[in-house]
């Protein structure tokens, strides 16, 4: 894996294209690092292949196709332990997983939600765009449209997993095979279709990188690439 940042007490990696199941046994790997302090604060940036993933509160009609013909698409489904309902992952998103011990952070996990929205929001402004937080959801909207979904869990050692999905330059056509998030009236945006142009992925890694050592007070140095809760869930 290659470091895009590097700096105690953060480290970021950009990891490319990865499988969803392989990201999820990686983080859990590096969870256990974490509680032992044998690694920082970690924030793994990378897209998936053609994936749904549907959350603990997920309910099965908001999957709007049959398996057999998601797999005849090529697209992976998964139930996963983080809050929520059903979301969407592919080329074109950048998904980050944050592997980040709360305990000793004030505001534990309701500050560490804000914490994330502001993280996404400041780094969307880098490129011009006013994202803004929407009352009563999770997540980062433009024009009452969702540009960045948040779905996490927070263990009994207060370690962070799962994280956030920006969507880049993803084909929002995928969106249609399910009810994103659960919620039917609004919908789904990215920063090439509001843009007008392509945005590299690892461009926008990078930018997160930058933006998430910002708002969470930790130290990074660049490099030339691009009482705490149980089990806390959060509606994706």
């Amino acid at each position: 894996m290659q470091a895009l940042l590097n700096g105690e007490p953060l480290e970021a990696r950009w990891l490319g294209t990865m499988d969803y199941q392989v990201a999820r046994r990686l983080q859990e790997t590096l969870a256990l690092d974490r509680a032992a302090g044998l690694i920082p604060d970690t924030l793994l940036l990378l897209e998936h292949p053609h994936t749904i993933t549907l959350g603990r509160r997920a309910r099965e009609e908001h999957v709007l196709f049959s398996r057999e013909q998601l797999r005849e698409e090529g697209i992976a489904v998964y139930h996963t332990d983080r809050g929520g309902d059903v979301t969407y992952h592919g080329p074109g998103q950048l998904v980050g997983y944050p592997v980040f011990n709360l305990r000793n952070r004030t505001g534990r996990v309701g500050r560490y939600l804000r914490d994330l929205e502001r993280m996404l929001i400041s780094t969307l402004a880098t490129f011009g765009m006013a994202a803004q937080a929407m009352e009563g959801f999770t997540g980062v909207w433009i024009d009452r449209k969702k540009i960045a979904a948040i779905g996490i869990r927070v263990d009994s050692r207060g370690i962070t997993g799962h994280g956030f999905a920006l969507n880049v330059a993803t084909d929002l056509g995928y969106f249609n095979k399910i009810v994103p998030c659960g919620i039917a009236d609004k919908g789904v945006t990215s920063m090439q279709q509001l843009l007008g142009k392509p945005v590299p992925l690892p461009e926008v890694a990078h930018r997160v990188a930058t933006a998430w050592a910002a708002i969470f007070g930790q130290s990074a140095e660049g490099q030339d690439c691009p009482e705490t809760p149980r089990h806390d869930e959060v509606r994706r």
